[in-house]
């Protein structure tokens, strides 16, 4: 294309809901449908929990449109090798991805885009990463961890098989993603936040082991200096966490969770009697973390489910530290 354009490239069936759990937002746009928009940036705005941008461009009546795009979080997409850096204002470049529901031109979801020199950025948590895989071996638990797009898939298909309670299949089919909790900056929770594409920063203390998760600034304190949990607990976003050594395995019991509209699941919530026992333990290869979780909830599950996983060790991702901010979060509610 030697010229500005916005142009419809072609119809997919792409499988967007196993990625709304990482993309609260996606269902606002179409995703059987890409399209492609070629300009001029002129805006590249880098926050949590959306990365947004705008393009100048032609619309199809040959006048000036300002392409408004959402892209993914600069949590899970700095992973993939966006930066705060990777753009300029006035740079051309051709965006792909989704156009909104109602037909509106105004704001698009991104998935990639290309530069004119034909090197392409990722945009979206599905998209390959620019980053070349760790060969860093790790020792121990130490470290950062990144959980890939298919530990989070998994979860996340694996709640169609779910044996819930009347009440949490109820709860599942009233969910209107328009009231998500991401909306109010409220991160998701163990195990989801365990999974999600992220740095994942573990600290070994003598007292205890501490998680911090690239995801809203999310942090769990695991006390292993041989406490109890209390007998009452002042319920809180990721509960109250005591852990013990198996030889290498950290196992972790969390109870005191607070309710939560996805406490378990994107759809489901999490009750007060929420409860998860985990296991962490270094692969024999030193460059795994091994993830298991026990889960239940009386409330909303009809039997406790056993769910595992693996991170990868990456000492060379950089957590991003963003603060969730509030404005961003909302704004999807009102893209129409």
């Amino acid at each position: 294309m030697k010229n500005n354009c916005l142009c419809l490239l072609t119809t997919a069936t792409l499988a967007a809901s196993s990625l709304a759990l990482a993309h609260h937002s996606a269902v606002m746009f179409d995703t059987t449908r890409e399209i492609a928009v070629e300009g001029t940036v002129t805006r590249y705005v880098w926050r949590n929990p959306h990365v947004y941008m705008a393009i100048e461009t032609v619309g199809p009546d040959g006048q000036t449109v300002v392409q408004q795009v959402e892209v993914g979080a600069p949590s899970v997409l700095a992973p993939l090798g966006l930066t705060p850096e990777s753009l300029a204002i006035g740079e051309r470049v051709t965006i792909h991805g989704n156009p909104h529901r109602t037909g509106a031109s105004r704001i698009m979801l991104g998935r990639s885009l290309t530069r004119e020199d034909g090197s392409r950025l990722p945009l979206n948590i599905a998209e390959q990463s620019l980053l070349q895989a760790s060969t860093a071996r790790a020792t121990s638990l130490a470290g950062t961890w990144f959980s890939p797009l298919s530990g989070l898939r998994g979860f996340s298909r694996s709640s169609g098989t779910w044996n819930f309670t009347d009440r949490g299949r109820a709860e599942r089919a009233a969910w209107d993603i328009a009231q998500a909790s991401y909306g109010d900056c409220v991160p998701v929770t163990t195990p989801t936040l365990m999974v999600y594409p992220v740095a994942t920063t573990i600290e070994l203390r003598d007292d205890a082991v501490v998680f911090n998760v690239d995801w809203m600034t999310s942090q769990r304190i695991v006390y292993v200096d041989g406490r109890e949990h209390p007998d009452t607990i002042e319920p809180s976003l990721h509960g109250h966490s005591v852990g013990h050594w198996e030889g290498e395995t950290l196992v972790v019991d969390t109870i005191g969770f607070a309710a939560h509209s996805e406490g378990l699941t994107m759809g489901v919530p999490a009750g007060p009697r929420k409860h998860t026992v985990e296991r962490f333990s270094l692969d024999p290869d030193g460059r795994h973390l091994n993830y298991e979780v026990v889960l239940e909830d009386p409330d909303y599950l009809a039997e406790p489910l056993t769910y595992r996983s693996q991170l990868d060790y990456r000492p060379d991702i950089e957590p991003t530290n963003l603060a969730c901010d509030l404005e961003t979060a909302r704004r999807y509610r009102t893209e129409e």
